[in-house]
């Protein structure tokens, strides 16, 4: 499997607005403060949105968000880390791989966790990405926050902070109800 710039060999993401699947579940992050949409692609079975701050593009970027629903599919988001984990560590034979938290949200199983290399062999710089991980009944859903350096602590809780708010919901379902108002950006 080729290595993307961002070490994920799946091109993990999910909108930066909310998206919904018609009538179903409804994935709610949001855009970061003085990010911009930088690339979205839609397919039959998955959407995937690409968020990097104002003035970056391409693989160039110091920050990326990612966001990607699975459409039809569902996976067991702990076995998922740890598929993930062990491609991190193929790739990255010096990277960390640690799980912040995982549970349930809103009638939904999660799972995050940070993935760290000192040095990618792709891009020469070191990485670092925080992951969630959501197990809905009409698709699978990751969120991804990367960095090309060695993130300040701040910036961690941060990037934790933002996967955390970041929720799936149903609106055909009254036990996993869907925000009434829209997220504020920050």
């Amino acid at each position: 499997m080729k290595a993307s710039s961002s070490m994920f060999a799946l091109a993990l993401v999910v909108p930066a607005v909310p998206f919904a699947q018609p009538g179903g579940e409804t994935l709610t992050p949001r855009l970061p403060a003085g990010y911009h949409l930088e690339r979205e692609e839609n397919r039959s079975d998955s959407v995937m949105k690409r968020m990097l701050p104002r003035g970056q593009n391409g693989d160039d970027w110091t920050e990326l968000v990612t966001t990607h629903a699975f459409l039809g599919r569902t996976a067991s988001s702990e076995r998922f880390q740890i598929a993930m984990a062990s491609a991190w560590l193929e790739l990255c034979r010096d990277g960390a791989v640690a799980r912040v938290t995982q549970g349930t949200e809103n009638g939904y199983a999660f799972s995050i966790w940070s993935q760290s290399c000192p040095l990618n062999p792709v891009t020469g710089q070191p990485e670092s990405t925080w992951t969630k991980a959501i197990e809905g009944n009409d698709g699978f859903y990751l969120v991804q926050k990367s960095f090309r350096f060695e993130p300040s602590d701040a910036q961690v809780q941060e990037s934790i902070a933002y996967l955390g708010s970041v929720t799936l919901c149903d609106p055909r379902l009254p036990d996993r109800p869907c925000p009434t108002a829209p997220q504020a950006r920050r």
